[in-house]
């Protein structure tokens, strides 16, 4: 089997500013090998049994020489895989990707590469910097900020002529060298008014951005202590920033949250703590669906009890005409939204989406004579049903099983011991328990060190039933309510 190298650039570090072909070379690679400023949550999208190789490299500090780094791209692809290289920004800008290919070239391996946004260009964008503009400059120029080490000038670099460009200046790795930098642009006519933004890790949560002058941006970045990765943009640009700075103007800019949902919900910047697992060749399913016309009620509590039912219907060649009959139940603006995509708008949303809430509205209407269906999981809290069946006839049917995940237990305490997560939240009772059962009772008193926000009020007596403070519950329970809950918080 004769293998393929993808040369695949990985943006400036925000997780959706990664092309669509980007994500199909990681989700088909056999093998990724990443560096230190690919955003580590697109290794997530990669299929079963892909093998990592990490080939981080930080300002003077290097996980693997270059050298050793083509090697191992050739080695892994000439045993036949799919390898995707994973760098940050672009692959051809000073990303390396030319040697790289020039290797894959030589020895006869065949390779795409995948163009990447560059931070030079989206960094300076989310700093509220465009990189050229009508008024300022109608121009750009991208250069290496890695200089010698010793006196004598980069000959590649006219210092001269960049000084004498209107246009802006972006410097790529090259804080270790900014008072060369100035220095030099100063010396060659450069005015020392010029503004400078100094932009660390930028279009992250954590992105920074310092402005200054050419004169003062040495000791400006000294005394606060600006560290790489950072980019520097020099130009009359700069001063757009106070207008067109969209990014760190979001509500929730700059506030790291841990979000526990179950696997088949979750993006990946969330961390799951439960798997939905099918129950396959559900019987008891289909022959509740096979006599759907006794039922006058059908109550769907979540979203995976929307789809795994309406894939039963459509596998036994059915639609949604056979529940033409019944009234339909949701628990949940988002199970409800689900429901209506399926062609069905639910007849009855309690004002606040839990099982008590729905018993009050269902109490004075269900009749004797009426019979509910209740899809739902194995492990799903018996409230509901016991409640209804002293009122008429209910069917449970068993659709699906909630399971711990524990596959991110290490990763998961790293976050908590890293002191950069000021919330979590929790959607359900079972992400509260699954979570300190991830994570061990021994550790909760780490989650009381965060802002713990829960969906409502049943996931709160689960929380405190486990000695969990609850900093604040959400008005509404639903998702966008936790969020509405972080951004009030002052």
């Amino acid at each position: 089997m004769k293998g393929k190298v993808y040369l695949v650039g990985a943006g400036p570090g925000d997780y959706k500013l990664l092309t669509l072909k980007g994500l199909e070379c990681i989700k088909k690679a056999d093998v990724i090998v990443y560096d230190r400023l690919a955003n580590k949550n697109y290794l997530k999208e990669a299929k079963e049994n892909c093998e990592f190789i990490y080939v981080g490299k930080a300002s003077s500090n290097h996980t693997l020489p270059q050298e050793d780094i083509n090697r191992v791209i050739a080695d892994k692809a000439k045993e036949g895989k799919i390898v995707t290289r994973l760098k940050g920004g672009d692959p051809y800008v000073f990303g390396r990707g030319g040697e790289e290919g020039e290797l894959l070239k030589e020895e006869g391996i065949e390779f795409e590469v995948v163009p990447g946004i560059t931070s030079a260009i989206g960094g300076l964008c989310y700093a509220g910097i465009p990189i050229t503009h009508r008024d300022y400059a109608s121009s750009f120029h991208v250069i290496t900020g890695h200089l010698r080490d010793d006196d004598k000038e980069n000959p590649e670099i006219n210092w001269n002529a960049l000084a004498n460009m209107n246009g802006t200046l972006v410097f790529l790795m090259g804080v270790a060298n900014l008072q060369k930098i100035s220095s030099n642009l100063i010396k060659e006519g450069k005015s020392k008014d010029t503004p400078v933004a100094l932009i660390s890790w930028a279009t992250r949560s954590n992105q920074r951005v310092i402005t200054s002058t050419l004169e003062n941006v040495y000791e400006t970045a000294v005394r606060e202590n600006v560290k790489p990765p950072t980019l520097i943009a020099v130009g009359e640009v700069v001063e757009l920033r106070d207008k067109l700075n969209f990014f760190e103007s979001k509500p929730l800019f700059g506030k790291n949250v841990i979000v526990t949902r179950s696997r088949t919900q979750s993006s990946s910047l969330e961390v799951p703590t439960i798997k939905i697992e099918k129950i396959e060749n559900n019987i008891a399913l289909e022959n509740e669906i096979k006599n759907i016309k006794d039922y006058t009620y059908l109550i769907l509590t979540s979203k995976n009890a929307v789809d795994i039912f309406f894939d039963k219907l459509d596998e036994m060649d059915l639609d949604s005409r056979v529940l033409a009959n019944l009234k339909v139940c949701a628990i949940g603006s988002a199970t409800a939204k689900e429901i209506k995509n399926r062609g069905i708008k639910a007849d009855i949303i309690p004002e606040k989406f839990v099982a008590e809430y729905l018993f009050e509205e269902l109490k004075d209407i269900l009749k004797d004579s009426d019979k509910v269906l209740i899809p739902r999981a194995k492990n799903a809290r018996d409230f509901l049903v016991n409640k209804i069946n002293e009122i008429c006839a209910v069917k449970e049917v068993h659709i699906y099983e909630t399971v711990l995940d524990d596959s991110k237990k290490d990763e998961v305490l790293d976050i908590l011991n890293s002191g950069e997560v000021d919330y979590i939240t929790f959607a359900s009772s079972s992400t509260v328990t699954n979570f300190v059962d991830i994570i061990g009772k021994e550790n909760i008193d780490k989650l009381n060190e965060l802002k713990v926000i829960s969906i409502g009020p049943i996931t709160t007596q689960t929380a405190k039933s486990l000695n969990i403070n609850v900093y604040n519950e959400a008005e509404v329970s639903t998702i966008d309510g936790i969020i509405n809950s972080i951004m009030n918080d002052k």
